[in-house]
C-alpha cells in the first residue's frame, strides 16, 4: 500500500496542479484577473442570491388563461371538423372546460362522436414520458343530438407541465440577455417557478420583464368604422377594439395576418431620421412570405403590430416589405427598446404569468453572510489543525495538507460546474472539513492499533491504510448516497445547494484523506525509514 509508481505519483500531483488552476480565480482580485485567460477567468464559483444579494419572485402559470385558450382551440377545431364532414349542427358554445353543440340531425350523432374522438390525444406520464392510457379530451353524447367535449383532469395538468417547462426555459433565455450572473430558475409544484437572479437590484424590470406574455401578432387595422363606434355600438364579427400603449383605441381584425412564433431576431436600434430607439425584427423563410404577401394586398391601409393585445403602433403600409424584415416604432424609451427585443427573441410565454411573492436581498446582508461564514470556516479548520497536530504531531500536518487540498479541490470542482454557492453550501463546506480529517483519524488510529500487536512502524503504516479503506468506503458511501437522494428529493435550492457542496466534498475527500495523505506517508517513510511510529 505504500508504494507508488512513478505513473501513480505524477497523476496524483498533475491532479492537484490542475484543481489548482481552476481553483486561483476564486481568490485572485478582478484587477489580476484581466490578464488571465477568459476561458480560465470566466471559471469562478457563483455567489448565490444570499450571498451577493439580488432579486427573487415567485411566480404562477396562469391556470384560467391555459384553461380558456384550450378551450377555445377546441371549439375551433370541432367547427373545423364538423364542417369538413358537412354535418350541421348548432348553439356552438363554451362552458368553462367543456364545448357543448347540437346537431341538426340526430342521425349524425355517431359519425360526429366518431370525428370529434380523433381529436383527443394520450396524456404522456409525467414520471416515466410514455402514454399513460388516458386521452385529453372526452366526448359524450345524448340520443337528440347534443354532443359534449370535455378538456380530462390529466389531459389539463399535462398540459399545465408542459407550460411551466416551457416558461422555465423561455424565462432563462429573458434573463440571460440582461447579462447578470446565472439565474436559479426551478419548478416548485404543479404550476409555479422560483426565479432567483444573483446581483440584480432592480426587481420592477424583472417582474416587467417576465410578467409579459409576449405573443406578438401583425394584424390589418378595420376601417369600415371608427373605433368609437364600435365601442358605442357593436363592432363587425371579426375585428375587435384594441388598446394602443398612447391609450388610443384602435378597431383591428382578428385574422392574425403573421405571428410572431415565425420571427427569428429582434435587435434595439434608433431610428436613421428621427434618432427615436426602434426595433428592428427579422423573419423566417415562411413568415417572410407571409408578410410580403400581406404588404403587397394593402398597401395605403394600417397595418396594426399586437404585443399581448396592445397596439404598439400602427403604421400605413407605403410599399411592399418583401425582405422579411422591418422595424417597430412606438415613442420607446432605450430601456423599453431593448426589454422588447429581448422578449421577442427569447419568445412567447405559453400562458400568463402571476407574482406570487416578490422579495429583494441587499448585498449588505449577503457581505454579513459571508463573513459569517469566512469566520465560522477559519474557526473550525483552526480548531481541526490544533486538534490533529496535538494528537498526531507530524502525520497530524500531513492530515492538514491533505485538507487544504481537500478545500481547494471543492472550490475547482464547484468553478468547473459552473456551480452556485449560498449560505447552506457555505454550511456544507465547513462540515465536510470535518469529515475530511475524520477519515486521517481513523487510518491514524489503526496505525496505533498495529503497533500495540508488536507490528513494525512500516508494517502498522501500512497495515493501518490497508485495514482503514473498507471502513472509509462504507462511511463515505453511505454518506454519498444520502447526499444525492437530498439533491434529487430536495426541492428547494437551499436544500440542493447543501447537497451539491456535500457530494463534492465527499468525492474530494476520498481522494485527498486516503490517497494523498498516503502519498506523503509512503514518501516519508522511505526518506526516514522511522523504527518507531511518530503517533
Amino acid at each position: 500500500m505504500l508504494h507508488f509508481s512513478r505513473l501513480k505519483t505524477t497523476a496524483i500531483l498533475l491532479t492537484i496542479a490542475v484543481g489548482l488552476l481552476f481553483a486561483l480565480p476564486n481568490v485572485l482580485p478582478q484587477s489580476a484577473l484581466a490578464h488571465l485567460p477568459s476561458w480560465l477567468a470566466s471559471s469562478r464559483v457563483t455567489l448565490g442570491l444570499d450571498l451577493q444579494g439580488g432579486s427573487h419572485i415567485l411566480l404562477e402559470v396562469d391556470g384560467s388563461a391555459l384553461r380558456k385558450e384550450r378551450t377555445e382551440q377546441v371549439r375551433d377545431e370541432i367547427r373545423r371538423v364538423l364542417r369538413d364532414q358537412k354535418i350541421g349542427y348548432s348553439n356552438l358554445a363554451v362552458r368553462d372546460t367543456s364545448v357543448s353543440l347540437r346537431l341538426r340531425d340526430p342521425a349524425d350523432t355517431q359519425k360526429a362522436v366518431a370525428e370529434l374522438r380523433k381529436l383527443a390525444v394520450p396524456v404522456t406520464n409525467a414520471l416515466f414520458g410514455n402514454s399513460s392510457g388516458e386521452l385529453d379530451l372526452l366526448v359524450s353524447s345524448s340520443s337528440d343530438g347534443a354532443v359534449t367535449v370535455q378538456l380530462s383532469e390529466a389531459g389539463l395538468n399535462a398540459r399545465m407541465r408542459s407550460a411551466v417547462e416551457q416558461s422555465i426555459e423561455i424565462i432563462r433565455r429573458r434573463i440571460d440577455q440582461l447579462g447578470t450572473v446565472e439565474p436559479n430558475i426551478q419548478r416548485q409544484g404543479l404550476d409555479r417557478i422560483l426565479v432567483q437572479v444573483p446581483g440584480l437590484q432592480d426587481p420592477q424590470r424583472l417582474k416587467n420583464l417576465l410578467g409579459q406574455t409576449a405573443k406578438l401578432s401583425f394584424r390589418m387595422v378595420d376601417q369600415s368604422m371608427s373605433p368609437q363606434q364600435a365601442l358605442e355600438g357593436r363592432p363587425p364579427p371579426d375585428s375587435e377594439v384594441l388598446q394602443g400603449q398612447d391609450g388610443q383605441p384602435y378597431l383591428v381584425e382578428k385574422q392574425v395576418r403573421v405571428s410572431g412564433e415565425d420571427l427569428v431576431d429582434a435587435q434595439p436600434g434608433f431610428d436613421h431620421n428621427s434618432r427615436e430607439p426602434i426595433v428592428s425584427f427579422r423573419f423566417n423563410n415562411n413568415g417572410a412570405r407571409r408578410f410580403a404577401a400581406t404588404t403587397q394586398d394593402a398597401v395605403g391601409r394600417p397595418f396594426a403590430i399586437v404585443l399581448d393585445n396592445q397596439v404598439i403602433s400602427a403604421p400605413v403600409i407605403r410599399e411592399p416589405i418583401l425582405g422579411g424584415s422591418g422595424q417597430i416604432s412606438g415613442s420607446f424609451t432605450v430601456q423599453q427598446a431593448n426589454d422588447l427585443a429581448i422578449l421577442l427573441r427569447a419568445g412567447a410565454l405559453p400562458a400568463p404569468l402571476k407574482v406570487v411573492e416578490e422579495r429583494t436581498v441587499g448585498p449588505s446582508l449577503g457581505a454579513d453572510s459571508i463573513h459569517a461564514g469566512k469566520v465560522a470556516a477559519y474557526v473550525a479548520t483552526a480548531l481541526v489543525a490544533v486538534f490533529m497536530i496535538a494528537v498526531y504531531g507530524l502525520f497530524g500536518l500531513f492530515a492538514l495538507v491533505a485538507l487544504a487540498v481537500h478545500i481547494m479541490l471543492m472550490f475547482s470542482l464547484q468553478s468547473i460546474l459552473g456551480a452556485t454557492l449560498t449560505m447552506p453550501g457555505i454550511a456544507g463546506v465547513v462540515l465536510t472539513i470535518g469529515m475530511a480529517v475524520d477519515s486521517n483519524v481513523v487510518i491514524f488510529e489503526r496505525m496505533r492499533d498495529e503497533a500495540r500487536e508488536g507490528r513494525s512502524a512500516i508494517s502498522a503504516i501500512d497495515k493501518g491504510f490497508v485495514n482503514a479503506l473498507g471502513t472509509i468506503l462504507d462511511a463515505n458511501v453511505t454518506s454519498l448516497a444520502t447526499a444525492v437522494i437530498l439533491f434529487l428529493m430536495g426541492g428547494s435550492g437551499p436544500v440542493r445547494g447543501f447537497a451539491v457542496t456535500y457530494i463534492l466534498g465527499l468525492l474530494t475527500t476520498m481522494f485527498t484523506a486516503y490517497t494523498l495523505t498516503r502519498l506523503m506517508i509512503a514518501y516519508w517513510v522511505k526518506w526516514r525509514r522511522p523504527a518507531k511510529l511518530p503517533i
